[in-house]
Order: C-alpha cells, then structure tokens, then sequence
C-alpha cells in the first residue's frame, strides 16, 4: 500500500481574502481614477477627490495584493489590513452620515453598499488569520 502525503496550505483562505480584496480594491480604483468625471457625476464627489481616491485605492489594492503572495503571510501586516479595512468602513459610513461629500442618492447607497464589502473583506481576513494559525 502506497502512503499519500497530503499537505494542506493553512493559509490558502486569507491568501483568497486578501487576494479579492487586491482586485476588487484595485478595479475600484482604477475605475475611480480613469472615469473620475462620469463617476463624480453619478456619486456626487468631486473628480479631483476621487482620482486621489483611486491613486489611494489602485497602491493600496498591489500591496495587498503583494501581502497576498508572501510565504509566509505576515500576520502584522494582515492585522494592519483589517485595521485600515475597519477605518475605511467606518469612514466611509462617517462620511455619508454627516453629508461630507455631497453624495447623490445613488453616491450614498454606494458608500454604504462599498463599506458593508469592506467590512466582509476585512472578516474574511480575520476567519482567515485565524485559520492559518489554528490548523
């Protein structure tokens, strides 16, 4: 009888949680950086601030995206993820409480649906951290 070695990767759910947070992250951004006039139009911000919006988003989406690559993962630098992922979804939902960037209706609900995916990002990676370190 032949032995099989199985080798499970503990790290293959945060390197699939951050890695989709990099792409949805990096694709935001990009659309906010190349289409920032139409977007400002249907969002409500001004272009200027969401070009800087998706230089912000398109820099932070590779180092992700780069984290997601590493063997092994950092924990300090996932920890610092879900850290400014939590920021994010606070900020944003901050930002359309207190009508900071004069969203339209539409730009609203944006802000809001963006920061509920954020927060799922960041839980994910929290399941994730977890996981690597449990199995």
């Amino acid at each position: 009888m032949t032995a099989l070695t199985v080798t499970a990767d503990r790290t293959k759910f945060l390197r699939l949680a951050l890695a989709a947070d990099a792409v949805v992250t990096g694709g935001n951004g990009l659309i906010y950086l190349a289409l920032a006039a139409p977007v400002s139009t249907l969002l409500g911000p001004d272009a200027g601030l969401l070009r800087g919006i998706g230089v912000f988003l398109l820099v932070y989406g590779a180092a992700v995206g780069l984290l997601a690559t590493r063997r092994p993962i950092s924990p300090a630098a996932t920890k610092a993820v879900i850290a400014l992922n939590v920021i994010w979804t606070l900020g944003s939902v901050g930002t359309v409480v207190a009508g900071a960037a004069d969203f339209t209706t539409i730009g609203a609900i944006w802000a809001i649906a963006q920061a509920l995916v954020v927060a799922g990002f960041a839980e994910l990676q929290i399941m994730g951290l977890r996981r690597s370190r449990t199995h």
